[in-house]
């Protein structure tokens, strides 16, 4: 296995591992999301330029897409709670609630 992917996929474990380590805050969880995002980017991409697979080459960009929508996302319900609730704690979340 080459050092990249052993680098890409150390990467993707730390931020999963780092998801399910940190889920006090809010903040934290979304970065955590966005690295496992970027880090499925980057094997993608680089999967798609080794193999010259010209039908997936749109793949990259649609999970870009879809990183963008996630992140703007996430940032708006960051500021929805943190100014309904005051602060970002995931355990004060109450889902009952509407």
């Amino acid at each position: 296995m080459p050092v990249v992917y052993s680098n890409i996929l150390l990467a993707f474990a730390l931020s999963f591992i780092g998801l399910l380590v940190y889920r006090s805050h809010l903040i934290s969880s979304l970065l955590c999301l966005e690295g496992i995002i970027l880090s499925l980017f980057i094997i993608i991409t680089v999967i798609i330029l080794t193999d010259h697979f010209t039908l997936a080459n749109i793949a990259p960009i649609i999970l870009l897409v879809f990183a963008a929508c996630e992140a703007a996302l996430g940032l708006s319900l960051l500021v929805m709670v943190s100014n309904t609730y005051g602060t970002d704690y995931v355990q004060n979340l109450n889902l009952l609630q509407c």
